[in-house]
């Protein structure tokens, strides 16, 4: 029943995230325009951390507004404090200024630039990376040898970003099912890649069982 009922809501979210998208003309877009984020519960993140990539986030956002105003579209999406720049600018020297404003910031620990010099998006290609997005987050849920809420999601132009801390192992495995989605022309993988030992240190281990003495009497 588990994976029904995770598939159901990341597709409330994306259908969500299109209804936002079509409501309203914003040129940047806090987190990524076709993102479905992670669980704070159950994120690889420590809660701190989460935080200020919010934070992150709305400042990037707004230092860029600043610069550009609606001449662009471009998405703002932090984890672990690297930042990752998908969109549309009009000149090279417009993705540079962005960059470098966004490296700026504070707290920022790195930017991966992947703007495209090029007319904005249309809402209509907005649509479709929503619709992948959803697609990508579904297919990690229903993957059994993976953490779906390790992975944040982004789609842009139909390319599609990989985020999160994860496994050697883990890296590949979500790149080789983001490849098999319908739409998808590339994957880039934008990780901060961690040991095995590392993820088992950073996994809550259940508590022992403990039993009633009481039970075991004759």
């Amino acid at each position: 029943m588990k994976h029904p009922m995770m598939r159901a809501l990341c597709a409330m979210l994306a259908a969500v995230t299109v209804a936002g998208g079509l409501a309203a003309c914003v040129p940047l877009v806090v987190g990524g325009g076709a993102v479905v984020g992670t669980m704070v519960a159950i994120d690889r993140r420590t809660t701190g951390t989460q935080v200020e990539d919010e934070g992150i986030e709305l400042r990037a956002v707004n230092r860029i507004g600043e610069l550009l105003g609606d001449r662009a579209h471009v998405n703002v999406t932090s984890y672990n404090r690297q930042v990752l720049l998908t969109g549309e600018v009009p000149t090279e020297a417009d993705s540079q200024k962005v960059e470098q404003a966004v490296l700026a910031v504070e707290n920022v620990r790195s930017v991966v630039n992947d703007l495209g010099v090029m007319a904005n998006s249309s809402l209509s290609q907005r649509s479709k990376d929503t619709f992948i997005t959803g697609k990508v987050r579904a297919s990690l849920v229903d993957a059994k040898d993976l953490t779906a809420s390790a992975f944040k999601v982004v789609t842009e132009r139909n390319v599609v970003y990989l985020m999160g801390r994860v496994t050697p192992r883990e890296a590949k495995r979500s790149a080789e099912i983001a490849r098999g989605v319908d739409g998808v022309h590339k994957v880039v993988r934008v990780f901060e890649v961690i040991s095995e030992e590392e993820l088992a240190r950073m996994t809550p281990q259940p508590a022992p069982v403990t039993q009633d003495p009481a039970a075991t009497k004759p």
